[in-house]
């Protein structure tokens, strides 16, 4: 895992976005083994209404780690079929069972061509796999313009055409506006009790969450969790920092982490630090470049 203080870790496992190409996306081959399965099973499912794949997330920004999730996007001409998404959830468990350890981790959506094109306001579900689940389900989840804006920008092509020529551009106001109206959505959900975030995963998770949150109505672009964790530890308040130090060092094994309870100084803490975060995105307090 890569440290706040800028040093990675013996046996870092990332690599700048400028070291991969479209035949070796990542620096792990093993990575690239699934990679390379699921773009050839889905292609082969697909025929004609396959139109593009690629990596997005950490691994398109440049900053992923062994405790990454595999962030993928397929754009397809048109919905799916009844027969085609049957086969690919045949297709995602048979993936998922793989030997791999990266194979449970892809989370990705399957995008039709007009969707992904321009901004939806009204947030249509598609196709959608979760991190460690081996099921499609309707979800807009990617259906964002922070997805549009990773993608377009530093995608990396596993087959089919450049993303440019699929997504028109994303404004920096336009996605400032999206992500504010994104931290004042959650943190209601947080306050109401309809989000869980008491256990070791969604503490954390939250934290550099709305660090990278802060980050981007800052920046106007969208950078990594650990970008933005460098760049709020730095930037905000002081008495933030540890807050900040902790939740990025609790980032491995989110999978046994999200069965184990947090602290509840944590918890409260975090609390703090999005009303905090919530207040900063009304004043106009962050400096824009």
């Amino acid at each position: 895992m890569q440290t706040l203080d800028g040093k990675p870790d013996p046996g870092e496992a990332g690599q700048p976005k400028e070291a991969m190409n479209t035949k070796a996306p990542t620096s792990n081959s093993e990575l690239n083994a699934v990679l390379n399965e699921l773009v050839t099973s889905a292609r082969a499912i697909l025929g004609d209404n396959f139109v593009a794949a690629y990596l997005q997330g950490s691994f398109a920004l440049g900053d992923w780690d062994n405790d990454s999730d595999v962030d993928f996007t397929v754009v397809i001409n048109h919905d799916l079929s009844e027969r085609d998404l049957s086969a690919l959830q045949s297709m995602h468990a048979r993936i998922y069972n793989l030997e791999s350890g990266w194979a449970k981790h892809l989370e990705g959506s399957y995008f039709p061509r007009p969707l992904i094109k321009s901004n939806d306001p009204t947030r249509k579900e598609i196709q959608y796999l979760d991190n460690t689940h081996d099921v499609l389900i309707p979800s807009n989840h990617d259906n964002t313009l922070v997805v549009r804006w990773v993608v377009r920008e530093y995608g990396i092509t596993l087959a089919g055409v450049d993303s440019k020529e699929l997504i028109d551009p994303v404004l920096a106001d336009d996605l400032r506006r999206e992500i504010s109206a994104t931290m004042r959505a959650w943190a209601e959900e947080i306050f109401s009790g309809s989000y869980k975030m008491d256990n070791r995963w969604a503490q954390p998770f939250a934290v550099l969450s709305y660090c990278r949150m802060l980050h981007s109505l800052q920046s106007g672009r969208i950078a990594s969790k650990l970008a933005g964790a460098r760049w709020a530890k730095s930037a905000l308040d002081a008495r933030w920092a540890g807050l900040i130090q902790r939740a990025w060092e609790q980032r491995p094994n989110p999978s046994f982490k999200v069965h184990e309870a947090a602290e509840p100084g944590a918890v409260s803490l975090t609390l703090e630090f999005i009303r905090y975060a919530l207040e900063l995105s009304r004043s106009n307090e962050i400096s824009k470049p």
